[in-house]
């Protein structure tokens, strides 16, 4: 277990923008001595190399898929010595830069200039990747927005961020049963968040109908944490563990095929498709089979892990036309997993509570009143480029209408949208005699990204049959609800 018992409060922070061979190390918000107070805590904060991909050539793909999750470890690996290193840092606050920041940088470099080779190799080398190899100390406690929104939130959500109850200063924090998050400042009342969804407006050419498939919530407890879209053939990609449902064949090895012949736990044996999404846990101490495993415990995803009470996967047309099919094995990432440190342009994370969900959340967990369940919902891109079923950086072939009339941008075409919606029947936490929130609930997320709400994302694989997916498009087009 990493660091069981609290956050890192560490003294990370050197003079303003100091920089040593290119690696910033943030000057403290408190003030110019060079030291974070004790209360802040730090992760790190490195650029995602795999977002900026614009072209991958598929002779290529396999090696930069592996080189892409060996950047991943190595972050993991640097957060989790900066936990195991707080006396250290404390009394040397250059350690963490010298001994953390600066090696991961050299490492980060090397896998970098391989990602290029390789793309080299059978295509035009990118250009600009190395500046992306540096990374920062940066204080958990406060959000960065990049602002823009490229294939990010949909209209309805943006104003949840804005409940803000402090950046955890002055409040109780506890870190969480693995140290790294969440705290209290994650947390909001849903009853005062003010109502915030405000849906597109259909015109006459609408399609208003809507497909369901029922696939369980995940009874069988299959669980892995490899994610077989960004990190194909490479076990513990995800460092994270997912719930599956839908398709049982789903590991970092599976390919068309495995998934085409795979068994599945929807009702309707034409939709083979795979949905997964981070598991939710209850920090209160519960040791669960992966507790000692990288993904699990191992990598700060502690706890026990919940089954949702429910699971509602429905397909709905678009607001501006009609849906045409999506294409078989068509893969779909919404929300982003490193959002915290990525900043919220794919943030696509919505929290929200039963008899409450006209108040969606992004960056805050909501305390639900009683009587009422913990809802997440992710909505899916519904916008396909009609040639790829993936692309390089795994969001290009797929965009979000636009959230005022529900067109697709130029070249796209309207393909139905998963709405995805997830019920848990977890208390709220409550404060204990220490004066901390206890239990926490927390998504599941690498270990740099403090388990922060707005890091929640879902994945999908299509795998329905020609004929169902027909019907699911009839339906929708022609305003009927279908199952």
């Amino acid at each position: 277990m990493l660091g069981a018992g609290g956050l890192v409060a560490v003294n990370v922070y050197a003079s303003a923008h100091e920089t040593s061979g290119g690696n910033t190390v943030k000057q403290s918000p408190q003030g110019g001595t060079g030291q974070a107070a004790a209360s802040e805590a730090s992760t790190i904060d490195c650029p995602d190399v795999g977002s900026r991909l614009q072209q991958v050539p598929d002779q290529a793909r396999a090696e930069v898929d592996r080189e892409l999750a060996a950047l991943d470890s190595q972050v993991s690996e640097a957060y989790q010595r900066l936990q195991s290193s707080t006396r250290a840092i404390q009394q040397d606050y250059s350690f963490a830069k010298n001994v953390i920041i600066v090696p991961l940088k050299d490492k980060r470099a090397a896998t970098i200039d391989r990602i290029s080779i390789a793309i080299g190799r059978v295509g035009n080398k990118p250009q600009g990747l190395k500046a992306l190899a540096a990374c920062t100390l940066r204080a958990s406690g406060n959000q960065r927005d990049t602002g823009g929104n490229q294939n990010g939130r949909e209209q309805g959500q943006e104003n949840g961020q804005g409940q803000e109850q402090g950046n955890g200063q002055g409040q109780p924090v506890n870190g969480g049963q693995a140290g790294n998050g969440p705290v209290a400042a994650d947390f909001v009342d849903i009853t005062s968040v003010k109502p915030n969804v405000t849906p597109p407006r259909g015109s006459q050419q609408a399609s208003r109908g809507s497909f369901a498939t029922q696939c369980g919530v995940n009874e069988n407890k299959l669980y892995n944490s490899d994610n077989v879209i960004v990190a194909p053939g490479v076990d513990n990609g995800a460092h994270h563990t997912h719930d599956y449902v839908g398709n049982q064949a789903n590991d970092a090895f599976a390919d068309n095929d495995d998934f085409a012949g795979g068994d599945t736990t929807c009702q309707n044996q034409g939709d083979k498709s795979s949905y997964y999404w981070p598991v939710l846990r209850l920090q209160d101490g519960t040791e669960e089979f992966d507790a000692e495993q990288q993904g699990g415990g191992a990598e700060g995803n502690a706890g026990k892990i919940l089954t949702a009470s429910q699971v509602t996967l429905d397909y709905v047309g678009n607001a501006s036309s009609k849906v045409v099919a999506m294409p078989k094995f068509l893969r779909i990432i919404t929300g982003d997993a490193k959002a915290f440190t990525n900043g919220t342009t794919n943030a696509n994370a919505a929290w929200s509570c039963t008899g409450f969900e006209n108040r969606q959340l992004t960056d805050k967990y909501p305390i639900c009143p009683e009587g009422s369940s913990l809802v997440r919902t992710s909505k899916f891109q519904s916008c396909w480029d009609g040639q790829n079923v993936d692309s390089a950086n795994h969001r290009d072939h797929v965009a979000f209408a636009d959230p005022k009339t529900g067109a697709c941008p130029s070249g796209f075409k309207a393909v139905p949208q998963l709405v995805q919606r997830l019920v848990y029947d977890v208390d709220a936490p409550s404060l204990n005699d220490s004066g901390q929130f206890s239990p926490f609930y927390a998504v599941d997320g690498f270990p740099e990204q403090m388990h922060k709400p707005i890091t929640d994302h879902g994945d999908f694989v299509n795998v329905f049959d020609e004929q169902l997916m027909s019907k699911m498009v009839q339906c929708i087009n022609t305003g009927r609800q279908c199952q």
